[in-house]
């Protein structure tokens, strides 16, 4: 039996990406709180989701379409801290205006090939989601696409 190929996927690049643009709080899911509250209560936090694409008929170049939500939140209070999930979407459409630091090679979790960003863009503004029962502000951006193609290894 032999050791399938680890492959590059869209959400371990568009993780890598964010992780340059915010830093390490990006994940496919919210980390669940623990004694002391979330553990990402300063920072802020990042998740992503796959929603579309389409892979090139002809070529090695994927461009997935992600949801992107960036939440926020204060224990000592029940208000939302709107102005700091705003923040991280404002911070991710600010790193797709920066066309010439996009074109980037991202390293993948231990085993998968590197990832080359060629760009980055979103398709719609992001929006304020309201109604969540925790009191957690979370902005939404309905749409990030990323370009990328594998680093031959």
């Amino acid at each position: 039996m032999t050791t399938p190929t680890l492959r590059a996927t869209p959400e371990l690049v568009a993780t890598a990406w964010l992780k340059t643009v915010v830093g390490d709080i990006v994940a496919t899911t919210l980390p669940k709180p623990g004694t002391d509250g979330p553990s990402w209560e300063t920072t802020g936090f990042v998740t992503l989701t796959t929603v579309g694409g389409t892979p090139n008929l002809y070529v090695p170049l994927r461009t997935p379409a992600l949801g992107v939500d960036c939440w926020a939140t204060n224990s000592q209070s029940q208000k939302p801290p709107w102005n700091k999930a705003a923040c991280l979407a404002e911070a991710i459409q600010a790193a797709c205006y920066d066309h010439p630091g996009i074109p980037q090679t991202v390293a993948l979790p231990t085993g998968y090939p590197a990832a080359r960003v060629l760009s980055a863009y979103t398709t719609g503004d992001h929006r304020r989601v309201y109604d969540d029962a925790s009191s957690y502000a979370r902005y939404s951006i309905p749409g990030l696409v990323i370009a990328w193609t594998e680093v031959a290894s």
